[in-house]
């Protein structure tokens, strides 16, 4: 089967929108009631400041459209643009990851993808709800967790080159254990940031992070799933013309 870069970059494309209309129902139904909830914790502190004299900024854009319109644009080109690099790195990725089906590889390199690109870095910089950290330190916070990125990314390509050279559970268990001690040390040595105030609630920190993490982990699976859809259906049609071209010479 052999697929246009055209095409796959469509098929990207389509996938990535579908995902984001997902992510935009997950982080609309589970991730939005904590940022409520720590927007109430922002607003009692600016409430007191308030009180004590300083003057209160009106907000750019009300939360109405921020939970609603703003959520569902920013997902939505999200996805789409995710799907578009997913596309371009399975065009380049495909028969050099592994030896498997175009449907497989797809779905291997979304799981590799969500834990370099996203998984890892998390880990190490989680994000913070309104009302965590400081203005400050959002400079290195961001420049940190870019690097952090681009250090999982540069692991997990190396790992994977280097999977190709050994035997096929060998090298897999090798370069999974080999990637999580680096990343971790790593991880560890980087500077980090502990900026949650007294008082903040930890139940609302905990099901912030874990919304975010949910909705990227729907972008990443929403995309592997429907390219893979689309990617057995198109060798399913290709396997199948063959067989009536067959036919139809013998």
């Amino acid at each position: 089967m052999t697929l246009s870069m055209r095409t796959l970059l469509v098929w990207g494309l389509l996938a990535g929108l579908v995902a984001g209309v997902l992510a935009f129902g997950f982080a609309a139904t589970i991730g939005e009631p904590p940022v409520e909830a720590a927007i109430a914790v922002e607003e009692q502190g600016a409430g007191h400041e308030h009180e004590a004299g300083a003057a209160e900024e009106p907000a750019p854009v009300s939360r109405g459209i921020q939970r609603t319109v703003g959520l569902a644009v920013g997902t939505c080109a999200f996805g789409v643009a995710l799907g578009g690099l997913f596309a371009l790195a399975f065009a380049f990725g495909y028969g050099r990851i592994a030896r498997l089906a175009p449907w497989a590889t797809a779905l291997l390199l979304a799981g590799i993808g969500f834990v370099s690109v996203h998984l890892v870095p998390f880990l190490v910089y989680p994000p913070n709800p309104p009302a965590v950290g400081e203005e400050n330190t959002i400079g290195d916070r961001t420049a940190l967790y870019f690097g952090m990125m681009a250090i999982s990314v540069a692991l997990a390509v190396a790992g994977v080159a280097l999977a190709r050279r050994l035997s096929a559970w060998l090298g897999t268990v090798a370069v999974i254990a080999g990637y999580a001690v680096l990343a971790g040390v790593i991880g560890t040595l980087l500077p980090h940031f502990d900026e949650v105030p007294p008082g903040f609630p930890a139940q609302v920190l905990w099901e912030f992070r874990i919304a975010s993490l949910g909705t990227q982990a729907v972008l990443w699976a929403a995309i592997g799933v429907g390219f893979a859809f689309l990617l057995d259906r198109a060798e399913h049609r290709a396997t199948n013309r063959e067989m009536a071209a067959g036919h139809a010479a013998g």
